[in-house]
C-alpha cells in the first residue's frame, strides 16, 4: 500500500513538472482603485494576479492602511493607481511599511495613470483655502474612455518588461481590448450627442473628466469647495442658480452622502442619481464596458424624459 501512494505521489509531481507554466499567475497587481484592477484582468488574463485596495463604496482618498494591504503590497510585482495624490493620505504609509524595491518611482512596476494622461484642473496657484485641491490635477482620470485606452497602453509595455517570457500573450490581450473599446467608444460617442450642453451638479469634482469627454456643461458642486461638505449658504445659493436654467441630474458617487444632494433635488424637482463611478459601483457593473454603458444609459433615461 505504501509503495503505491509512492508512486501516485511521483505521478502527480511528474505531472505538475510538465504543467506548462503559463496555467498559472506569473504577475501580482496591486491595485489602489477597481477601474485598474478590471484592466489589468483585460490585458493581463490569466497571467496576472489582482488585488485591489479599495471599492466602489469607499473614497479612495481615505482609506487605513490596513495590515493585509501592506502584506499584499510587500508580495506585488506591478502597483497600478490613480495617482495625482489620490490615494496621498495612505499609499505612503504602504510604501514605507512594505519596502517593496520592484514599487519604486523608478521601476517598471510602479504605474500611476496621472503619468500617462492629460491632466485637467491643474492649479496655477495653491493655498490651503482652496479645499482638497490636487496640485497635480484632477485624479479621477478613468471616466473619461480615452484616458483608459491610455493607460492600457501603457500597461501592456510594463507587463511585457516584468514578465518577458509572456509578451506575446499581453501584447494579443491588448491588441483585442483596444479594438473593443474602440468600437465601444464609437457608439458611446453617438450617445452621448443628445447629452452635449447638458447642465448638471455633481457632489464633488470627481465627474470633471466625464463632464469634459461628454460635452456637459457643470453648474456648480455640492460642496463650495472640494472636499469641504455643502453648507447651508451655499446651497440655498446654488438652489438659485437651479431655478435660473434647466438642470439634467445632479449626479453623485455611491460613496458621497446624498443628504445635500437629496436636498436640492426635493427643492427644485431636478433628479438626484447615483451614477456607479467604477467597478462594483452597481451589481451590473463588472467590467470598465459596462461601467460607461450603464452610466451613458442611466444619463440618456433623464433627458429623455426631460426632453
Amino acid at each position: 500500500m505504501l509503495r503505491f501512494f509512492h508512486i501516485a505521489w511521483l505521478l502527480v509531481l511528474v505531472i505538475l513538472l510538465f504543467l506548462p507554466s503559463t496555467s498559472f499567475a506569473e504577475i501580482r497587481v496591486f491595485a489602489c482603485e477597481p477601474e485598474w484592477a478590471s484592466l489589468a484582468k483585460e490585458i493581463g488574463g490569466s497571467k496576472v494576479e489582482t488585488f485591489t485596495a479599495t471599492h466602489a463604496r469607499q473614497d479612495p482618498h481615505y482609506i487605513r492602511a490596513r495590515p493585509s494591504l501592506i502584506a499584499k503590497m510587500r508580495k506585488a510585482d506591478l502597483l497600478v493607481c490613480s495617482g495625482a495624490g489620490l490615494e496621498a493620505g495612505w499609499l505612503p504609509i504602504l510604501f514605507q511599511k512594505a519596502g517593496n524595491a520592484k514599487l519604486q518611482p523608478d521601476k517598471p512596476g510602479y504605474l500611476f495613470a496621472a503619468d500617462i494622461v492629460p491632466m485637467l484642473e491643474k492649479p496655477i496657484l495653491l493655498d490651503r483655502s482652496m479645499g482638497d485641491v490636487h496640485p497635480e490635477g484632477n485624479p479621477h482620470v478613468h471616466l473619461n474612455p480615452n484616458n483608459v485606452l491610455l493607460v492600457a497602453k501603457e500597461m501592456t509595455k510594463r507587463l511585457k518588461l516584468l514578465d518577458p517570457s509572456n509578451a506575446e500573450s499581453y501584447q494579443s490581450q491588448f491588441e483585442n481590448f483596444s479594438k473593443k473599446w474602440q468600437n465601444a467608444l464609437s457608439r458611446w460617442e453617438q450617445q452621448v450627442l443628445n447629452l452635449k450642453g447638458k447642465r448638471i451638479v455633481t457632489h464633488h469634482m470627481s465627474w470633471s473628466y466625464f463632464i469634459d469627454w461628454i460635452g456637459l456643461s457643470l453648474v456648480n458642486t455640492l460642496e463650495p469647495k472640494p472636499g469641504i461638505p455643502a453648507t447651508t449658504n451655499h446651497l440655498e445659493a446654488l438652489l438659485q442658480q437651479v431655478r435660473n436654467a434647466p438642470v439634467l441630474a445632479i449626479i453623485r458617487t455611491p460613496y458621497a452622502q446624498d443628504k445635500a444632494s437629496e436636498w436640492l433635488s426635493e427643492k427644485s424637482g431636478v433628479p438626484a442619481i447615483v451614477l456607479p463611478y467604477t467597478i462594483g459601483g452597481t451589481n451590473e457593473v463588472t467590467d470598465l464596458f459596462k461601467l460607461f454603458d450603464l452610466s451613458l444609459q442611466l444619463l440618456e433615461e433623464i433627458n429623455n424624459v426631460k426632453r
